[in-house]
């Protein structure tokens, strides 16, 4: 009698992809749609982290589409941990028999089969947006490849989503969306209190979405424009910092390190202002010639 294949099935959605009708095999995650051997590898993760008992949320793709309604296949998947969890969640997967490493240090850690993989993610590149209790207890229920899972809050989303504008890549689309679908349920108090001192980095996206979206720009509590712009007005009326520190390298890892490198200012993810070691720093500019 042969034996019994464990492997957790992926659920399968209603509805019929174009790729599906031609006879492939697919699965849809809402209404992302999948090839199979993503479905069993992403699945598959969701389980060894059940197993291995490690507290995670479901973030990225799946998360964007579950509050914004968006759709984007990507070639990853994002699951958000303690990083006091990491190495055991590396191990768990490298027990499992898939390859692992932790490519930063100060944030990321990654799972791979073949050229799949999986993003375990303690923190945000800039070294802002660790992932703490607050990310677990305000995240929503969801699911995902037919498990019961938690989301990863919108409120952290959009934190660590603002920082996000490099050449290559800026999240400000993601960010305007999510505020278009959720403002009204935001935790605001909770949002400025996630930006503290970078404040002006939410209240730019905040003015870029009554661009984008003038006719719903009320979306917005008028108390939280009201707050932001005052801090504003009361930043114009008083005398700048002394201290040369250049704080677009919070928002770009590439097109500030001029700044840094030739023209004598402080990089303001560093040690002691902000949360990067030096080493964690050199390893994260090194990456950029590789484009990791």
């Amino acid at each position: 009698m042969p034996a019994r294949d464990n492997t957790p099935q992926p659920r399968h959605f209603p509805g019929k992809g174009p790729a599906e009708e031609a006879g492939e095999e697919r699965c849809h995650v809402g209404s992302i749609l999948l090839d199979q051997e993503s479905c069993n590898f992403y699945c598959n993760s969701v389980e060894v982290m059940k197993q291995a008992g490690i507290p995670f949320l479901v973030g990225g793709a799946y998360a964007l589409e579950r509050y914004a309604g968006i759709s984007r296949h990507t070639k990853d998947f994002d699951l958000f941990v303690y990083e006091r969890d990491i190495e055991r969640a590396l191990k768990a997967f490298s027990d499992a028999g898939y390859k692992t490493e932790l490519s930063f240090p100060h944030w990321l850690g990654k799972a791979y089969q073949g050229d799949l993989f999986i993003d375990l993610i303690f923190s945000s590149g800039n070294g802002l947006a660790r992932v703490d209790d607050e990310w677990f207890s305000n995240a929503v229920e969801g699911r995902v490849l037919g498990a019961e899972v938690m989301l990863c809050p919108a409120e952290e989303i959009i934190w660590s989503k603002c920082f996000v504008c490099e050449r290559e890549r800026y999240d400000g689309a993601d960010v305007a969306h999510l505020l278009q679908a959720c403002a009204g349920d935001l935790d605001w108090d909770r949002l400025l209190r996630r930006f503290g001192t970078y404040w002006r980095v939410l209240l730019a996206h905040l003015v870029l979405f009554g661009f984008i979206f003038p006719a719903e720009r009320d979306k917005i509590p008028e108390a939280v424009m009201r707050t932001l712009t005052a801090r504003l007005e009361e930043e114009t009326t008083s005398r700048p910092p002394n201290t040369r520190v250049v704080q677009g390298t919070l928002i770009s890892r590439q097109q500030y390190l001029v700044d840094v490198e030739q023209r004598g200012y402080e990089d303001a993810r560093a040690e002691p202002v902000g949360n990067m070691s030096e080493r964690e720093l050199q390893i994260w500019t090194d990456a950029i010639e590789t484009g990791k």
